[in-house]
């Protein structure tokens, strides 16, 4: 197994179209074991090179609203009345961490979704 660091976007290249050839590798192969260090490598090299910016809250539950179909209306029961809430989603005022906590849990948002 010839595998070496990742370090240039060649070799990201590379790694990615190696992976591509051991995609249908059977568990319990030589070349299962070369897609997995393959996968883990670019996946550190992809982390360090293009690392994804996590949303701010209200973006988080603008994307959960829309995913799941959600209203204004369907909001009140856990935000309050429908002006308080358009005043969250317009960044007025700020949302603090206790309120962060309380929209994540009962929107389902893990935090990990959040940026704070």
């Amino acid at each position: 197994m010839d595998i070496k660091p990742i370090r240039t976007e060649a070799d990201h290249r590379a790694a990615l179209k190696e992976i591509e050839t051991l995609m249908t590798a059977e568990l319990g192969t030589p070349e299962r074991d070369k897609l997995d260090i393959l996968a883990t490598l670019v996946q550190a090299y992809e982390q360090k090179h293009f690392p994804l910016d996590l949303p701010d809250p209200v973006a988080a539950i603008k994307f959960r609203m829309e995913q799941s179909g959600l209203t204004i209306k369907d909001l009140e029961p856990m935000m309050g009345r429908a002006n308080r809430i358009y005043e969250i989603l317009d960044h007025v005022p700020p949302l603090t961490l206790p309120m962060i906590r309380r929209r994540h849990s009962s929107l389902g948002i893990g935090e990990r979704h959040l940026n704070f």
